[in-house]
């Protein structure tokens, strides 16, 4: 299984970057998704997940209204357009895939079963 994030960047505050997350070797159109961050001496958190067949979407609170994860199932890809970045948003993002039968969004980062390498966002003030 792999999965390759990529779109992160160097930005200024307010601008925006999509991430892409392409998967291989699962099925794909079976797995909830999600995007997670971690910013340097902080923990790994949840950002946004997506169900099956993108019924369901949790976000995290404070990326409501700016963030929207989408999915392409015919491509085995996941998306993470951020918009309105800010400073606060700067850590490097990772896509993850919930690997059992379930079609829930969960947030727990031990709730999903593969990784991928993560991918740097950089916003500047």
């Amino acid at each position: 299984v792999q999965l390759q994030a990529s779109g992160g960047g160097l930005v200024q505050a307010g601008g925006s970057l999509r991430l892409s997350c392409s998967t291989s070797g699962l099925t794909f159109s079976r797995c909830v998704m999600g995007w997670f961050r971690q910013a340097p001496g902080k923990e790994r958190e949840f950002v946004a997940a997506i169900s099956r067949t993108a019924g369901n979407i949790r976000y995290l609170d404070s990326v409501k209204g700016r963030f929207t994860i989408s999915r392409d199932n015919a491509k085995n890809t996941v998306y993470l357009q951020m918009n309105s970045l800010k400073p606060e948003d700067m850590a490097v993002y990772y896509c993850a895939a919930v690997g059992r039968s379930t079609d829930s969004v969960v947030s727990q980062k031990g709730q999903y079963d593969y990784w991928g390498q993560g991918t740097q966002v950089t916003v500047s003030s």
